[in-house]
């Protein structure tokens, strides 16, 4: 199995992170043909989005390490995978690293944001299948993913699932909390940063990926 692949290569690691894979069907947030959701590659879902390659997938969550209790932003949402393996690893009761006593019993959230009106009703749809959405553990928004999402600000974790061009926009890294970790692409690198406090970030870019560029603006 395509996830087995990834454990022995070395691209899922935290069990947290595996059970995630394992419990959410990539085949649920397909467009096209079902039998390719095995294939370690991205697939088109319209509107010259695609549903990122599985072990993209693997590496990116592996840096932005969610877990029980978080509450994170989803960038770029599109099929809404993502925002579903997210929304698996953040309501999750029981703590699967040392994560602050008092934050045991808080629930956690994710708010997926989409650009394209017919990709975020697609990806609600798709992860409406899991319950996460009737149980408040996911949201969806409609809006301009390069300006975060204030409303909810600040956040545990961002994750981006589309390039940016040049630069990590301000309002992500205002919008992060303190100790928060950001993931995102630029160009045909993923970047991790870590916020250590009010503009300091620790940074580590990962190069030689391929991403659909952020859409800006709307």
């Amino acid at each position: 199995m395509l996830i087995d692949e990834l454990i022995q290569e070395g691209y899922l690691k935290t069990t947290l992170i595996i059970e995630a894979f394992r419990k959410i069907n990539r085949a649920d947030f397909l467009s096209g043909e079902k039998d390719e959701a095995e294939l370690n590659i991205p697939l088109p879902i319209g509107f010259g989005q695609t549903i990122s390659q599985p072990l993209t997938v693997a590496f990116m969550l592996e840096l932005l390490q969610p877990e029980p209790g978080d509450k994170i932003l989803d960038i770029g949402s599109g099929s809404g995978w993502t925002s579903a393996l997210l929304a698996y690893t953040v309501s999750q009761k029981e703590l699967k690293s040392k994560i602050k006593e008092q934050r045991a019993n808080i629930s956690g959230k994710v708010y997926a944001i989409e650009t394209i009106p017919e990709l975020k009703e697609f990806g609600e749809k798709n992860v409406a299948k899991y319950n996460f959405i009737k149980k408040g553990i996911a949201e969806f928004i409609c809006a301009d993913g390069s300006k975060g999402y204030s409303k909810e600000a600040p956040f545990d974790k961002i994750l981006c699932s589309a390039a940016v061009q040049k630069k990590i926009p301000e309002a992500w890294k205002e919008q992060l909390n303190l100790g928060g970790r950001l993931v995102t692409p630029i160009g045909s690198s993923i970047w991790l940063l870590v916020k250590k406090s009010e503009g300091e970030f620790e940074e580590r870019e990962h190069p030689g990926f391929a991403f659909v560029p952020l859409i800006e603006g709307k």
